[in-house]
């Protein structure tokens, strides 16, 4: 008895909700419990009677319950009709600014992965020799060009005369007649450290202005023995604290420190950037006339008459305070500069 009341219990919230539907399930139970008595029981006409009454008595209750249900419906479908439906383009829109968002982000962080930051001069060194490994083109931006002639200029010159190769090379250094610049950048570099460099020279106004004349000799010198370089300098009045050196494949930073810089491979956003601020810079500097290197042809070993006479055709003549000792070593630097990485 206990379990017949509560099992009433449970039943009876969900009839009294869905009373039409429990009546009509009743009636149908009646209906189909009439339907197979014997005629002894219950004649014919009266077993027809009751059954066509209930039927619509069924019918009818189950009319009511689909209207209740639409009518409860109703409100949902406005609900969502007004409400979100209407939402949903803005909050797509705003799907689709944070799906680009997060794509943005993930390539920002792909290319700063594709910056390298290099420790040590074996590093560095390598850096540079896989940016001139089969290169066709150069761009470098920085003091007065050291390393570019003792290295970066006679090997690429080299492999590309190997395999007849087109090579286009730009070149911006301090003007060596701006006493001013060069006093600047030979006083930085003092101040980082008045010692030798990897070259074994100290620095001094001197130096620097010999360095960027030996740089624009050694342009003139390799541009006559090869005819396909196409070699651009440019003479910058004012110094950088940084050396740029560019090749189709990869971007190389360094700084004083010869142990420190960075590194990036083309087609980063880093690389691409550097590449114009190269070309923009190099527009702004004062050109060396290049094309006038047939003026004056230099020999292997160029005399100290070719390099004073190549200077003032390109109306860049030499101080003349210089002996005859001071252009060899503008030449010698020129010519045999030394790696100022000692690699």
């Amino acid at each position: 008895m206990r379990r017949l009341v509560t099992g009433m219990k449970r039943v009876a919230p969900w009839a009294a909700q869905n009373a039409d539907g429990a009546i009509a399930l009743t009636l149908a139970i009646v209906v189909g419990v009439l339907g197979i008595m014997p005629p002894t029981v219950i004649r014919d006409d009266v077993q027809n009677d009751i059954i066509s009454a209930a039927t619509l008595v069924i019918l009818a209750l189950v009319a009511t319950a689909l209207l209740r249900d639409r009518v409860r419906q109703a409100p949902v479908e406005r609900t969502i009709t007004s409400g979100a439906l209407t939402q949903l383009p803005a909050r797509l829109e705003r799907l689709d600014h944070l799906e680009s968002l997060v794509a943005g982000t993930r390539r920002a962080l792909d290319e700063l992965q594709l910056v390298r930051v290099l420790g040590s001069r074996q590093e560095i060194g390598e850096a540079l020799a896989d940016a001139r490994k089969d290169t066709t083109r150069w761009s470098f931006k920085g003091g007065t060009g050291t390393y570019l002639r003792a290295v970066t200029l006679p090997e690429c010159v080299a492999a590309s005369r190997k395999v007849r190769r087109h090579l286009t090379i730009t070149v911006e250094i301090v003007d060596p007649t701006n006493e001013d610049v060069c006093e600047a950048y030979a006083h930085y570099r003092r101040s980082l450290s008045d010692l030798p460099d990897g070259t074994g020279e100290r620095w001094s106004t001197d130096r620097a202005r010999k360095e960027s004349y030996a740089t624009i000799l050694a342009a003139f010198w390799h541009r006559q023995r090869y005819g396909l370089l196409d070699i651009s300098v440019g003479l910058s009045h004012t110094m950088t604290t940084f050396r740029w050196d560019l090749s189709a494949t990869r971007l190389v930073m360094t700084v004083e420190d010869p142990n420190r810089a960075m590194s990036a491979l083309a087609g980063t956003f880093y690389y691409e950037n550097c590449d114009s601020e190269l070309r923009l810079s190099l527009e702004q500097a004062r050109r060396v006339p290049i094309e006038r290197y047939k003026a004056v042809p230099l020999s292997d070993e160029p005399t100290v008459e070719e390099v004073e006479e190549l200077f003032r055709r390109i109306e860049l003549p030499l101080p003349k305070a210089y002996t005859e000792h001071d252009v060899v070593d503008v030449t010698r630097k020129a010519l045999r500069a030394k790696d100022p990485y000692g690699s």
